[in-house]
């Protein structure tokens, strides 16, 4: 695909369900930026210097502080001879990826009590979305980074869960959470295939919520859905029919919600009407 310039638009974003990563080094941490970020809070922890720890310390692919058992996977193979080899859960770190030095290096919030032992990064490694987001309530870039993710949804996914095991669904929502992290310049275009596959009711409104954030920051975002309560708060709609497959590929109707809701021929208008009705 050859990158075309168009006035006001620097890049196009095509935010899918494709799986992230091939292999279970890829995190929801590592992915959403989180854990360069905490790298850099546990390098800078008393204990960490006097030892002389760095960042590239506290990596779990490359640093000294990874399990050497299992490399910083958080697993390792069996071999059962005549069947196929079996991944398990690293008996030394225990799935941690990390080795025990880093058990050693602890961080205390501003919350925690002057003698509470603090909390080590494979331990919030373990920790769910939202966990850590109470616990990490005092680092800024880390907690603005949390929320976006529990904002859509996913505030019980663990830090260290390996991102090609997320549905299509989890992985197109973090893939979203890593570009509302980023800083924007209101001049992309964002493409999204059905966001609110999976999610709940109440999640389907923080999601449009989070649409709404990137259309306001001067983006286009451009939503293939068939949810009515996101269809019904588009500036812009485009019904394609008038069935699906090879009795579809036709546009039917386009114009504001009001405006389709009012085309006989659009099924998407008949539904679109009621709902703008209650």
């Amino acid at each position: 695909v050859k990158s075309v310039e168009v006035a006001g638009i620097e890049r196009i974003n095509l935010i899918d369900a494709t799986p992230i990563g091939v292999n279970g080094r890829s995190t929801v941490a590592t992915y959403s930026g989180i854990l360069d970020d905490l790298r850099r809070l546990y390098a800078a922890v008393p204990e960490a210097k006097s030892k002389g720890y760095k960042v590239s310390d506290f990596s779990y692919n490359t640093g000294s502080l990874r399990c050497f058992g299992c490399d910083g996977t958080g697993q390792i193979t069996m071999d059962v001879q005549f069947l196929p080899d079996v991944d398990i859960i690293c008996p030394d770190c225990g799935g941690s990826r990390y080795g025990k030095e880093a058990e050693a290096i602890r961080y205390r919030s501003k919350k925690d009590k002057v003698n509470a032992p603090g909390i080590s990064l494979p331990v919030l490694m373990g920790m769910t979305v939202e966990q850590a987001l109470e616990r990490l309530c005092d680092v800024k870039k880390v907690k603005e980074k949390l929320q976006i993710l529990s904002d859509l949804g996913l505030d019980y996914l663990t830090l260290g869960e390996a991102t090609p095991a997320l549905s299509g669904g989890e992985a197109q929502r973090i893939k979203l959470a890593t570009e509302l992290s980023k800083r924007g310049t209101g001049k992309t275009i964002y493409i999204l295939d059905e966001p609110t596959t999976g999610l709940h009711f109440a999640d389907v409104q923080k999601l449009i919520e989070i649409l709404h954030r990137l259309a306001e920051g001067g983006n286009t975002v451009v939503v293939i859905e068939h949810n009515l309560d996101v269809i019904k708060t588009a500036d812009y709609l485009i019904d394609i029919g008038p069935e699906g497959g090879m009795r579809g590929g036709t546009v039917i109707a386009k114009g504001t919600p009001e405006e389709v809701a009012k085309n006989p021929a659009s099924y998407t208008g008949y539904y679109v009407k009621k709902m703008l009705k209650s």
